[in-house]
């Protein structure tokens, strides 16, 4: 990867940490805070017929990750393109 200068590296880098931290700032959520901390307060709403703190703890978090892993590629890509160090 080759930047233009130095200025747009760290601009480039700081960027991409920033929504590395975001998208685990959401994960950290769905899988700890609504899957353990609040989970007998979202027991309380059912979910295709499963307590929702359940459902978050065993199937959510998961389903969040992967959705998360694909926000990551689409974004990162546009990032690319902003500093011109995309692939062809």
């Amino acid at each position: 990867m080759a930047f233009e200068n130095e200025d747009k590296a760290k601009g480039y880098w700081r960027e991409n940490l920033r929504l590395v931290l975001g998208l685990l700032a959401i994960w950290f959520f769905v899988s700890y805070i609504c899957g353990i901390v609040l989970v007998d307060v979202l027991n309380q709403v059912e979910f295709a017929g499963f307590k929702l703190g359940f459902w978050f703890a065993q199937q959510g978090a998961m389903y969040v990750f992967v959705a998360l892993i694909f926000v990551y590629a689409v974004k990162a890509n546009a990032l690319d393109k902003k500093y011109n160090v995309h692939e062809d």
